[in-house]
């Protein structure tokens, strides 16, 4: 709906304007803090509603995004013009939403036809090496990906014990969402730090540490504390899954995730020219990337088999959720960023200066954690380009000499979201599961008492090591 609405608004504002060309950017140093609003706005709708409205929040959630948008492109048209409104909006669709939706839209569907059938029993070795499978395989189709196809087997490998909570709690940290942090392809925000310039594989060799530190401490966490409650509780149920061997069907899907990659690095090495749309260049090649994931999702649709998804619980209601919200926090943040744009002359001077050493230098630390923290209760993704832009917004200096900066903003943004249910998408759908399944999950407090003792004393120790200079 807010897509609809939005792209209404700018077939209005061509028809009354066709002599439109590029508008002038936003300047972010005459834009006052209460532009800031509708962004704050819907993060705090995103982050509360579900807990506090969850049925008005499932049956007005695009309205409320929507709410959200216009609040910012309608006051944009009137005081500063319809041609700045219309460029600041096709800007966003064409060069950030609508790649960043297409390429959620083709991991969605083709993780949905990887299926895995048969039953493990749920030892502490095995379990473990469940959850590693799990974390590598999240920066391959993603963290939404790699959850749909490995909670249902953990779950059956773990029906029979009579503790099973903390299983699917590892499942959140490490699947859900640490284990996404080596590709664009991993989780959402580093899809945008893609869009923005960042090379395909910075990442796998910049955050290749820090993931395999906080990886290897949280497995072995989970090895020692489910080895204990595997001894205390013994093999006293019987299992109601029966014995079958392990299968994995589908396969034409791990052909297509090698398609996507394909596609990122074409886009990312041809210069294939460049077109303008609505006052935006658009890259040829990413017009091909993009097309390239719409075709993917429709073979994957036509070549997997039905029962597949049925056994998985395909349903396009969360990429749809998605899809909607996700168009009103990029028309939202449109201001935000031009603000982080001005730095030290913008509004958000103090911001930059918590984040600044006394000599000037970047405060690595407080971008780990400022950028985590927000992330473990809002987006991780429009958390991710508020600090990349407060860093600066240039991927070639974040890169290099800002190596270690981006690298805070990163893993903050990515690790972060295992903080909360509500800190990554899918966080809530592994919960959803698991309560379906009969698992006796935490509710939201307790997930937090969860995450505080364990993944905050690991990212204090990550600090340490990785983050102080």
């Amino acid at each position: 709906m807010v897509r609809a609405l939005s792209l209404s608004l700018a077939a209005a504002i061509l028809i009354a304007c066709p002599d439109i060309a590029l508008a002038a950017e936003l300047d972010g140093r005459s834009l006052g803090l209460a532009w800031a609003l509708p962004f704050a706005g819907i993060l705090l709708s995103i982050a509360l509603f579900p807990l506090l409205a969850p049925h008005a929040w499932e049956h007005h959630q695009g309205k409320i995004a929507a709410f959200w948008a216009l609040l910012v492109l309608v006051p944009m048209a009137a005081f500063m013009g319809p041609a700045t409104a219309l460029h600041s909006l096709a800007h966003t669709a064409l060069l950030e939403y609508i790649p960043f939706i297409l390429l959620l839209l083709a991991l969605f569907t083709v993780a949905g036809g990887i299926l895995v059938r048969g039953n493990i029993h749920g030892a502490p070795a095995t379990n473990t090496a469940l959850l590693a499978i799990g974390t590598v395989l999240a920066s391959l189709i993603g963290t939404t990906g790699a959850s749909m196809v490995m909670i249902r087997p953990v779950l059956r490998a773990n029906d029979d014990r009579l503790h099973n909570a903390h299983v699917v709690v590892f499942f959140i940290f490490l699947v859900s969402n640490v284990g996404g942090s080596l590709t664009p392809l991993g989780d959402p925000p580093l899809f945008l730090g893609f869009l923005r310039g960042v090379d395909f594989f910075w990442t796998t060799t910049h955050l290749l540490p820090e993931t395999l530190f906080v990886s290897a401490v949280l497995l072995a966490v989970f090895f020692v504390f489910d080895a204990y409650l595997y001894r205390k509780e013994g093999r006293i149920r019987p299992d109601p899954t029966p014995d079958r061997p392990v299968r994995v069907t589908g396969g034409i899907n791990f052909f297509l995730i090698f398609t996507i990659i394909g596609a990122i690095l074409f886009s990312a090495a041809v210069d294939l020219g460049r077109f303008t749309l609505l006052g935006t260049e658009i890259e040829a090649a990413n017009a091909v990337r993009d097309a390239v994931m719409i075709a993917v999702t429709f073979m994957s649709l036509a070549l997997t088999p039905r029962a597949n998804r049925e056994e998985n619980g395909f349903s396009w209601g969360p990429i749809k959720e998605v899809a909607k919200l996700f168009a009103g926090i990029f028309v939202a943040i449109i201001p935000v960023l031009a603000m982080l744009r001005a730095g030290a002359e913008g509004p958000f001077a103090p911001l930059v200066a918590l984040v600044t050493n006394p000599d000037g230098s970047a405060n690595n630390a407080a971008y780990f954690w400022l950028a985590g923290g927000l992330s473990s209760f809002l987006d991780n993704a429009p958390t991710y380009l508020v600090f990349f832009e407060l860093a600066g917004g240039d991927p070639q200096h974040l890169m290099t000499a800002g190596a270690l900066t981006l690298a805070a903003i990163s893993a903050g943004a990515v690790f972060m979201g295992a903080n909360s249910y509500i800190g990554n998408a899918p966080n809530f759908m592994v919960y959803a599961i698991a309560r379906e399944k009969g698992v006796a999950m935490p509710s939201f407090f307790g997930y937090l008492v969860w995450s505080g003792l364990i993944l905050v004393p690991t990212f204090l120790v990550a600090t340490l090591v990785f983050f102080r200079h």
